[in-house]
């Protein structure tokens, strides 16, 4: 069955990155949620796309500092534009655990490992995947056990090659660079194709009908009633 995996939460009815976006995500019957982490100068690993915070915080002088140079207290003190405020990557797992495949994309630099550490004392299903694929690798070394897969926004002539490099199972390819070819490749090589982001009811279709493994969307109930869910 395709995983269809809701794109930081149900991004297109909640604010991505949030615990009521994952909620969501739960509530619509996503089989799993992809989220992208940061890692605070004091360590805490953080759900959020951008390396700096679009929210307000209580401290003004905070503002446009990178999250890698705020301590957990600071990252804590904004307050995100639905009144929410950032969650750490253990509050999304133990929202998710026992419920839904939990993907995390390694945004910051140096986050494979402190990501990986939360992951492993959580009860979720994870998996980590990231842009840049030496952190992939370093997560292969570190933690062989936890599922990995790199993202690709080119069309590579031997697409198999790319996650097999770094020891991933899975290509995250930009949903305009697959075709059926590049699914055939990637299962022939043992791996598996998981598509970003698919938010157009005839994308969806056709790329459910070349057999991706996974749809990553920011619309949950769209990709379920085109799947026949």
């Amino acid at each position: 069955m395709i995983q269809i995996i809701a794109h930081r939460g149900a991004s297109r009815e909640r604010l991505q990155n949030t615990l009521p976006a994952f909620q969501r995500a739960i509530d619509l019957g996503a089989d799993a949620v992809e989220l992208d982490v940061h890692v605070t100068a004091d360590g805490t690993v953080v759900v959020h796309h951008d390396p700096l915070i679009h929210g307000t915080s209580t401290k003004p002088a905070l503002a446009g500092r990178p999250i890698a140079e705020m301590t957990t207290a600071e990252v804590a003190s904004f307050q995100l534009s639905d009144g929410s405020a950032i969650p750490t990557l253990a509050e999304v797992a133990a929202l998710l655990a026992n419920r839904l495949t939990l993907y995390c994309e390694l945004k910051g630099a140096g986050t494979a490992r402190a990501a990986i550490d939360v992951l492993r004392r959580s009860a979720v299903s994870s998996a980590v995947h990231a842009f840049d694929h030496r952190m992939i690798a370093e997560a292969a070394a570190y933690a062989p056990e936890i599922a990995r897969g790199v993202l690709e926004v080119s069309r590579h002539v031997d697409a198999a090659s790319t996650p097999r490099a770094v020891g991933a199972r899975d290509l995250w390819q930009l949903v305009d660079y697959i075709d059926e070819s590049l699914v055939r490749e990637v299962h022939a090589g043992g791996g598996r194709v998981i598509a970003w982001t698919a938010n157009d009811p005839d994308v969806v279709e056709r790329l459910a009908s070349w057999g991706v493994d996974g749809l990553c969307s920011d619309d949950v109930a769209m990709v379920r009633r085109v799947l026949g869910r």
